[in-house]
């Protein structure tokens, strides 16, 4: 059994008689300098945590088989800490957490700023650019391991430069201080939207504008159905395939911040344009995977949803799209041409699931009068896989 205790910028004084105890009769204390520096000497070895952690992680853990040992974490380890990874190695029966208030919740209080309508963005070993799907008019986010310049220079491109910023650093600690950066702060943004920013929402159907694209891009109206049809849940992985802007995986990523993508591009210059578009809109981790499917979809790691905007006429490639999907996965073609339709009915008669044509017609000018001029109707083939 492994103890994990968590402790703030107050160090042992903060400590409840729980936490305290654990760290004064165990045989081993593991910490960085820093959290070490913090607990008295009770004669247990002390251990530093391994740099780089995640590889060394279990090694260490191994060599400290059978001895009673304590992890100190910052605040509540199972609060984007050395908790809950120490959990997915051992198992919960096998870890004890005893948290300490989190730098959230400090955070919170000084604010005075209800927990519950905060939304809290790490950016600890994340590009800056993921604070930017946060950004909402009348938001209040907290950003954890970004600096105020890193997240001031986020605001004003997004359309969010009159946000309120404010630096809390040290918080729980005699040297507690607000506006003064440190090693240990917080970044609150109270987001206000300037008045000509067109806020972006995260339900699906961003306007075709938001993206940069050659051309290559599912439109609006069609984009919203076919995510509608392979539905985001928290936690899911998209194979967006054929990606040409990325539209699909990124508003895919938009509903939840937990969603992951991969955008299969086979042009380099549209592949650099998803990387673009990923990093203006939010969604820096999505995965770019460069090459023609289907042989660019070998490795991938098993998708939740596959979507196939293009290159469904290309031999093998729904073959392998439904292969890799999980069971109770979601696929959805989108289908343009004649050749391509041709494709998705012969799928359609032999796994069944839902076809629907859209036609989409848009008001433009028509001299000096306003008439309708369509779009090519889009063939839209959705079907889950079932649980077997």
């Amino acid at each position: 059994m492994i103890t994990v205790v968590g402790i703030g910028a107050d160090g042992w004084d903060g400590l409840v008689p729980a936490s305290r105890r654990a760290v004064e009769t165990t045989d081993v204390v593991v910490g960085s300098a820093r959290q070490l520096a913090l607990v008295p000497d009770t004669g247990a070895e002390r251990v530093p945590l391994p740099s780089p952690l995640l590889p060394n992680l279990p090694g260490l853990l191994d060599s400290l088989a059978g001895r009673a040992v304590c992890v100190l974490a910052s605040g509540d380890p199972m609060f984007h800490g050395i908790g809950g990874t120490l959990v997915r190695l051992l198992g919960a029966g096998e870890v004890r957490v005893l948290p300490h208030v989190s730098s959230v919740s400090l955070a919170c209080a000084r604010l005075g700023w209800p927990v519950e309508n905060v939304e809290v963005v790490n950016l600890v070993g994340r590009p800056p650019a993921a604070l930017r799907a946060a950004l909402q008019p009348r938001r209040r986010i907290l950003v954890l391991g970004g600096s105020a310049e890193v997240v001031t220079g986020m605001l004003d491109p997004a359309g969010y430069g009159p946000s309120r910023v404010t630096v809390l650093s040290d918080l729980g600690a005699p040297t507690e201080s607000t506006g003064v950066e440190s090693g240990l702060q917080v970044i609150a943004v109270d987001c206000v939207a300037a008045p000509d920013a067109q806020p972006l929402a995260r339900v699906p159907g961003l306007p075709d504008d938001a993206f940069e694209h050659d051309g290559q891009l599912t439109k609006r109206e069609v984009r919203a159905a076919s995510l509608s049809r392979l539905a985001p849940l928290p936690g899911d992985l998209l194979w967006d395939v054929g990606a040409g802007a990325g539209s699909i995986a990124i508003e895919w990523m938009r509903t939840h911040p937990a969603c992951r993508a991969v955008a299969v591009e086979s042009h380099p210059d549209r592949a650099a344009r998803v990387r673009r578009n990923a990093d203006t809109l939010g969604v820096p981790a999505l995965r770019v995977a460069e090459g023609r499917a289907p042989a660019a979809l070998d490795g991938l790691p098993v998708p939740d949803a596959v979507f196939v905007g293009g290159g469904l006429t290309a031999p093998g490639q729904v073959e392998a799209c439904w292969a890799a999907l999980r069971p109770g996965g979601r696929l959805v073609a989108n289908a343009v041409t004649l050749e391509s339709e041709a494709v998705v009915a012969g799928w359609y008669g032999r796994l069944g699931g839902e076809l629907v044509r859209l036609a989409v017609q848009r008001a433009a000018p028509v001299g000096g009068f306003t008439g309708w001029r369509p779009a090519m109707p889009v063939t839209i083939w959705s079907v889950r896989k079932e649980n077997t």
